[in-house]
């Protein structure tokens, strides 16, 4: 069944669920209800964690329902990176402490088409390599807009 015929069989039976795996599949998510904006974040740690810019679509944990085998890292003190212990896929970023710990980002290759998730917002827009920019009509937040208003990690320049 595609990813489309899937969430039209859902909605037939009371809500919207939108299902993702892992590459390997041993991790499933499921997710009611719709997938909103992708953000984008050129931060150091999520740099380092994606190996590019880490992309994520900011989902209430009580929507998001998962099993399988996922392990977890603490990234920081208030934060976590979750991903398949078999196969290595990022599977969520989120923070563990503070008005966001409600919310998974879900990596949105998780989800065939993304899930229908739109690219809304980067991040940290002013460290984005000088040889790399994302497109379109965005919300830029620059380092000191973002940090201003939200936990961070301090640089360790």
């Amino acid at each position: 069944m595609s990813a489309g015929a899937a969430i039209k069989a859902d909605n037939a039976m009371g809500g919207e669920v939108h299902h993702g795996h892992c590459l390997c599949g041993a991790v499933t998510v499921d997710v009611t209800g719709p997938l909103a904006a992708i953000s984008a974040c050129h931060c150091d740690l999520c740099t380092r964690w994606s190996g590019s810019v880490q992309m994520g679509i900011e989902v209430p944990r009580a929507r998001v329902s998962y099993k399988g085998p996922i392990r977890t890292y603490a990234s920081s003190s208030f934060a976590e990176r979750a991903w398949c212990e078999t196969c290595g896929t990022a599977i969520w970023f989120a923070d563990t402490e503070g008005e966001n710990a409600e919310l998974l980002e879900l990596a949105p290759g998780l989800f065939d088409g993304f899930g229908g998730a739109k690219l809304a917002r980067v991040v940290y827009a002013d460290r984005a390599p000088s040889n790399f920019a994302l497109a379109g009509d965005l919300e830029r937040v620059s380092k000191a807009d973002y940090e201003a208003r939200a936990l961070h990690v301090e640089d360790k320049q």
